[in-house]
């Protein structure tokens, strides 16, 4: 028995195989994009921060954290000195345990604030900013999806995931001009010429202003 079933499980194998080997061959031929696939590469992140409207938000995020963060800081620095001092002078006069244990926990509760403040204060930042940034984020998202609409894309990569020399069209270019406003040159724009073209023309229609002003006297 075992010598007539030998070739049958062999042939079973093989088949088994060559079944495997076409449909690996199959997953393959059916991950590879086509060669007329099209990429691009964008970033909402890095374009919140490229928008020029975003040195409003980072200005009021400075304000935020330098008053409204450390003032709190200061205020738990404040509560814990002050409850570990009553606890110290309590403990000293005899107080009951009951009313000890109720000072210890409030101290501890900012002990583990101030423990954690660095993270938690990150946190409350990271908050503010979306807060402050997101009419940014909406124009961008617009601005994007009209952008799509015209242009077929099989996948969008973020800028880390993009090897020097990718054949990838830039979108934050594209998306910027869609927006009307300057880019970086790292991002593939001339930012600087324009925001120098920008304020040269502003001057100059202020001066015709004030030149016609003048005239009018």
């Amino acid at each position: 028995m075992k010598k007539k079933l030998f070739p049958i499980v062999l042939f079973l194998s093989l088949s088994v195989s060559v079944l495997s080997a076409q449909n690996a061959g199959k997953k393959t031929e059916e991950t590879i994009p086509p060669q007329n696939s099209k990429f691009a590469v964008f970033d909402f992140e890095i374009m919140v921060q490229a928008m020029p409207e975003y040195k409003n938000v980072d200005s009021l995020l400075q304000m935020y954290q330098s008053d409204s963060l450390a003032t709190e800081h200061d205020f738990y620095v404040s509560e814990f000195q002050r409850l570990d001092s009553i606890y110290k002078v309590d403990s000293l006069a005899g107080k009951p345990k009951n009313i000890l244990d109720i000072i210890s926990n409030q101290r501890a509760q900012f002990y583990v604030t101030l423990s954690y403040w660095q993270q938690i204060a990150q946190n409350k930042l990271e908050n503010k900013r979306a807060q402050l940034a997101q009419p940014l984020f909406e124009r961008i998202a617009k601005a994007y999806q009209k952008v799509l609409e015209h242009r077929k894309y099989d996948l969008i990569l973020k800028p880390a995931s993009v090897e020097f020399g990718s054949k990838v069209d830039n979108l934050f270019v594209v998306v910027a001009d869609e927006l009307h406003i300057p880019l970086p040159e790292q991002l593939g724009g001339t930012a600087n010429n324009s925001s120098d073209d920008a304020t040269n023309a502003q001057d100059k229609k202020e001066d015709s202003k004030k030149h016609e002003e003048h005239s009018k006297k």
